[in-house]
């Protein structure tokens, strides 16, 4: 789904040249659950930034669904979920998430089954009448993403969706959000700075060193598909965490 060979980018600023990305290497396979964490400024958003072709790397090479990302994002490949929810507050729930697909020129009818379909899928059947302002920020959320399934990408791209909220509203989003990846088969790349978020969701874990922002390890999961969430309590879970805290000390020594 997503191949990244030798990627680097610096960006230009008045101050000098910054290497935001270096010799950046990554498969991620189709239907892989992918979290990428790492200390704030080690290009975990801006390596999703290159995959949304928001951004572009000035080495190396990436592919998205076998494509360039400026052709997958033309093809509308992946679906994008920021942190902020970013709904319309003039547009009701329905309306929000029927915007991409009044711009990508759906007819009436497909429209109203998708916006149907999507809302069942994140649990906010019978709430698209609402206002964003009328939710609670964990339903927003939800509705934030249901926007981003509603034209059927393959491909989700979430930038920390879920790191302005409590905890309890996030654990419940989390098993919430394995619940969806397990029903539609997406493949998920997920920023974060929370361990046991990143352990609990992912098949796969990317620890990211900061200055310039490089890959220090990739974990498998050995985690099963299916996951309760006392399954932190684990002695798997905490061996991954484990080694996640320690892969994220030995980037921070590297940058010392």
């Amino acid at each position: 789904m997503v191949e990244a060979s030798g990627l680097d980018l610096t960006f230009q600023t008045n101050d000098g040249p910054v290497q935001a990305l270096s010799d950046v290497n990554l498969t991620v396979e189709a239907g892989d659950f992918v979290s990428f964490i790492g200390p704030s400024g080690c290009g975990k958003t801006t390596f999703l930034r290159v995959v949304a072709a928001l951004e572009h790397p000035t080495g190396g090479s990436i592919s998205v669904n076998g494509v360039s990302p400026d052709e997958a994002r033309r093809a509308r490949a992946y679906g994008y979920v920021f942190q902020a929810a970013g709904l319309y507050p003039w547009r009701t729930i329905g309306k929000n998430i029927r915007l991409p697909l009044e711009i990508m020129g759906y007819g009436r009818a497909e429209q109203d089954k998708r916006v149907k379909d999507v809302l069942e899928l994140v649990d906010l059947a019978g709430f698209e009448n609402k206002f964003p302002w009328q939710l609670s920020g964990g339903m927003q959320q939800r509705a934030s993403i249901a926007r981003a399934l509603a034209f059927d990408a393959d491909l989700l791209l979430m930038d920390e969706p879920f790191g302005a909220l409590d905890e309890i509203v996030r654990d419940r989003l989390n098993e919430e959000l394995l619940r969806l990846w397990g029903r539609t088969g997406k493949t998920m790349l997920f920023v974060t700075h929370s361990i046991p978020e990143a352990v609990y969701l992912s098949t796969k874990i990317v620890v990211m060193s900061p200055r310039p922002g490089r890959i220090t390890d990739v974990i498998e999961s050995p985690l099963p598909k299916e996951r309760p969430l006392d399954i932190r309590d684990s002695a798997a879970f905490i061996e991954v965490a484990h080694r996640v805290r320690e892969g994220l000390r030995a980037g921070m020594g590297d940058e010392v």
